[in-house]
């Protein structure tokens, strides 16, 4: 990147975090329990809500678990529960058809990020029935309020409970873009652990190590403040205590509960002082590939680290200290050192591969274009990357394929 895109970049960057202390951020309020829905809708007056849900989280009980607590409350409701793992454009036009049609006036997202992000999105095509979403796609298109949302996470890792950010997929495109919009924070969020015991292994590894991800980027970032390093140094520290003990015994509720806080924590902090190429790039491979977010997250956070070097040993040896992996006696390199492999240990012993076979050489340029353009020049990144120089980081989880780089 050459020395004028680089001023621009940074120069963005500041200003947005000087501005950060006077813009309209809020946190939700929470309950810990589903059965709290019914007092959250009665006091914001609500006739009709529309749950939006995928077929996994149907097939699991919870959907009926709400419905028959709306249904004692005499509470109508509708549901939407075609969610796709990558959200849609179709996925928030079906959505919005039946909220319209069953004259809603709230939304209930009950799910992972894509069920979050999915009822953001439907809300931004409720407040703005004129445009589409491609239309109030990047940073503050969506002024006007979208109906209540409530969001009921059932995985503990992205985060969108309490984050401003909703991402979408042009699955005829095949590309990701994100609209960011302080109207998308919801202001209820339900985080009850015991809806997330029937999340199998292997999602609660991928969405764990998402929620670490959020934490890490945040922290590492240019646009910290010290209520989102303390946030995101608290978040790193309950990942590595609890998402081994979730992962192997998903009936633990206290380590549940304790990975729901974790990705509430670092949803906040990244809110607040953003992420990195981390995400830009995982959001280029979910929109070409149709890889699950927080699995790219896993995948790429060792590379991507890596590819920082020395610009990040001294943050990464905080967190470090804060994982439990290192002392402050220890240098920053060795520290740095030891928290990558942390990282690639916990990935391997949840099974997580450390690259994938599905990516194709001839769609690198395309994505790393993508994911240059939405990291660049929002993200406050430790050291700023081009479009070029990010397209290492798909050979790396390329790996070896076909003998290439």
């Amino acid at each position: 990147m050459n020395i004028f895109e680089r001023t621009f970049c940074r120069t963005y960057q500041f200003g947005f975090k000087a501005a950060m202390p006077v813009l309209p951020y809020h946190e939700p309020k929470v309950y810990n329990s589903i059965t709290n829905i019914t007092d959250i809708l009665n006091k914001e007056n609500k006739t009709c809500a529309l749950i939006v849900s995928d077929q996994g989280i149907r097939q699991s009980g919870i959907i009926d678990i709400l419905t028959k607590i709306l249904k004692e409350a005499k509470i109508k409701y509708a549901i939407y529960d075609k969610t796709q793992a990558n959200p849609t454009i179709y996925n928030i036009e079906d959505g919005l058809k039946i909220y319209n049609q069953n004259k809603c006036d709230a939304l209930i997202a009950v799910g992972g990020g894509s069920s979050m992000d999915c009822a953001k999105a439907i809300g931004a095509r409720v407040a703005y029935p004129k445009k589409s979403i491609e239309q109030m796609k990047g940073l503050m298109h969506v002024l006007k309020k979208i109906p209540t949302l409530i969001t009921i996470p059932t995985t503990a890792g992205t985060g969108s409970e309490v984050t401003v950010t909703a991402v979408i997929t042009d699955s005829d495109k095949k590309h990701k873009y994100t609209l960011n919009n302080f109207t998308f924070i919801p202001y209820y969020a339900i985080l009850d652990p015991k809806l997330t015991i029937t999340l199998p292994p292997a999602l609660t590894a991928t969405t764990g190590m998402d929620a670490l991800t959020h934490a890490v980027e945040a922290y590492i970032g240019r646009s910290t403040t010290k209520e989102t390093r303390t946030l995101a140094l608290e978040a790193t520290k309950l990942v590595f205590e609890n998402i081994l003990t979730a992962y192997k015994d998903g009936l633990n509720i206290n380590a549940r509960a304790n990975m729901l806080l974790a990705a509430y924590k670092a949803g906040i902090a990244f809110s607040k002082s953003y992420v990195g190429y981390i995400h830009a790039i995982a959001h280029s491979l979910g929109g070409q590939y149709n890889i699950p977010h927080g699995l790219a997250n896993a995948v790429l956070m060792p590379y991507v680290l890596e590819g920082y070097g020395k610009t990040i040993y001294k943050k990464l040896h905080n967190l470090a200290i804060s994982a439990g992996i290192s002392t402050k006696e220890e240098s920053s390199k060795v520290a740095t050192q030891k928290f990558i492999s942390a990282i690639k240990n916990l990935n391997k012993q949840m099974n997580i591969p450390s690259t994938f076979d599905i990516i194709e050489e001839k769609d690198i340029k395309k994505m790393a274009r993508y994911a240059a353009k939405e990291a660049n020049p929002l993200y406050p990144v430790p050291q700023l990357m081009n479009a070029k120089e990010l397209e290492k980081f798909y050979y790396q989880v390329r790996g070896n394929k076909n003998g290439t780089k």
